[in-house]
């Protein structure tokens, strides 16, 4: 793949391939001032027919990715891309993140209600009384 053109769906060329480390495709970008990006092969499709990587991200999302000075730092590039948790965005499902919180899950509240169990929260006073007519309903149902 290496000297394949890079270009965007809109045919508009960003670099060339000059090598690949993983899950990532070495581009260098640029006449003069020469740069190397990393990206991510989940966003490149490759012609082999025309010896071209089509990439599915637009020219200044890819040309605005971390630069590569010698290493490719792995984790930077995924982040920009949005495949890696990044260090300030809360890491799991909201499944995990409740859990962590102590706060009763979707999965915990749904098997709650099938035992027959349900919680009856009052609502704030502007609200009304949402609990009317539940203790009724549960004598007539028995």
């Amino acid at each position: 793949m290496e000297g394949y053109d890079v270009v965007t769906v809109g045919d508009e060329k960003v670099g060339t391939v000059v090598g690949e480390s993983g899950d990532y495709l070495i581009v260098e970008h640029g006449l003069i001032r020469k740069s190397k990006r990393a990206l991510p092969r989940e966003f490149a499709h490759v012609d082999d027919g025309d010896q071209q990587v089509r990439i599915t991200v637009g020219k200044e999302i890819f040309l605005g990715s971390p630069e590569l000075d010698g290493e490719l730092d792995e984790r930077a590039v995924a982040e920009y891309y949005g495949l890696a948790q990044s260090a300030t965005a809360p890491a799991g499902s909201a499944e995990e993140q409740a859990q962590r919180a102590g706060v009763e899950t979707a999965v915990q509240e749904r098997a709650r209600i099938r035992e027959g169990e349900p919680e009856i929260e009052k609502s704030p006073a502007m609200l009304g009384d949402r609990t009317a007519g539940v203790e009724e309903q549960r004598r007539e149902e028995s």
